[in-house]
């Protein structure tokens, strides 16, 4: 173990700060003393965490008292460590306050939330030409990430597969707000230049999508270097491989990080509802001129929202999604609540009604 190691109660903050780590961390760190040190988590396994810190990365496990409170560090954690000379190991003790987290709701029959990254500043919200191409999927990836107090930034992937690229991208910048849109192909190495002031040191972006839009190409565009597997995309559907199975911070060449991560089967809300309000803050501001305050924009009398689209200036298409999450929204809250077992059993008729439309929603 080197000199770094050993030291206690104050951690290599030159080095920790190249990782992000800010006044906040420091003073929460600053209540330990004795044989403790911190790092921030890269990797996470079954069992195991890498972490990197004073002395480089180091592969350590959690302590029982953290997995019985089920405080799982997520990547892009800073943690405390703890040494264990008479067993020559390491654990994590503690995880340090979070100023982010990009989160979902756990899959499932619980009502929990997955924090799938901490601490980034920055969300790509990555989609391809072809036949990965969904409005209605970015618009829930958007919901999750401005609830998450992160900035999203969406990514047109595979722009060579589009027959008019500029048109693709617009139609993702008329449902994005004041998001910004690049259009770029990682493979050829086109439009990486517009990710760069996204991508500063010590600052820390996570990408998202669905497998195969090219996250792990865009990782090794990046890194100047091949670091992910990659395959190519299935002839019959334009889709990508599926390649990444463990969620990873990299440290680019400038000092930015990236979070790759798996592929996302399933994209639930958890607790998003500041996010559903910004992603359509179109609806909302519209929802201002209905007659009741309390209209759910579907058979109500002066609904100004129905109005728009009567009139062609709201799509229609844009008014179900928002319909479709603000419904799943209001289910997941009521699962964590009660847990989904007992949803059937509850005897107010609502909430069944609203977990079959929600699986019924689900299929799009």
């Amino acid at each position: 173990m080197s000199e770094n190691t050993k030291t206690s109660g104050k951690p290599d903050t030159a080095l920790l700060r190249t990782l992000g780590w800010n006044e906040e961390q420091e003073a929460a760190f600053s209540r330990y003393a004795g044989p403790y040190r911190a790092g921030r988590v890269i990797s996470r396994h079954r069992t195991a965490f890498d972490v990197l810190g004073a002395g480089g990365s180091l592969r350590v496990g959690l302590s029982g008292a953290l997995r019985r409170l089920g405080r799982i560090p997520a990547v892009g954690d800073y943690v405390v460590l703890l040494d264990r000379p008479e067993s020559g190991s390491c654990l994590i003790v503690d995880i340090l306050p979070r100023r982010s987290r990009f989160f979902r709701g756990a899959p499932g029959e619980g009502g929990e939330e997955q924090v799938i990254a901490a601490n980034i500043d920055t969300v790509f919200i990555m989609t391809a030409a072809g036949g990965d191409f969904n409005l209605r999927r970015i618009e829930r990836y958007l919901a999750i990430v401005h609830a998450a107090g992160a900035r999203p930034v969406i990514l047109v992937n595979k722009s060579d597969l589009a027959a008019d690229p500029a048109a693709l991208t617009a139609q993702v910048a008329a449902i994005a707000g004041e998001t910004p849109v690049v259009s770029l192909s990682a493979l050829r190495g086109e439009g990486l230049a517009a990710l760069g002031r996204f991508l500063q040191p010590a600052e820390t972006v996570a990408i998202v999508g669905s497998s195969g839009v090219g996250k792990s190409t865009l990782i090794n565009a990046l890194m100047e270097t091949p670091v992910q597997e990659t395959k190519g995309i299935r002839e019959d559907d334009d889709r990508g491989r599926h390649t990444t199975t463990v969620r990873q911070l990299f440290l680019l060449p400038n000092g930015a990080m990236v979070i790759d991560n798996p592929g996302l089967r399933e994209i639930q809300l958890g607790n998003a509802i500041d996010g559903i309000a910004e992603t359509f803050a179109d609806i909302h501001r519209l929802a201002a001129g209905c007659r009741y305050a309390d209209c759910r924009h579907e058979h109500e009398p002066g609904c100004a929202v129905r109005d728009a689209v009567s009139e062609g200036r709201l799509d229609a298409k844009r008014l179900e999604s928002y319909l479709r999450l603000s419904r799943e929204l209001a289910f997941q809250a009521e699962k964590a609540d009660i847990g989904l077992k007992g949803i059937e059993k509850k005897r107010y008729k609502g909430i069944a009604l609203a977990a079959r439309q929600l699986r019924k929603d689900r299929d799009w």
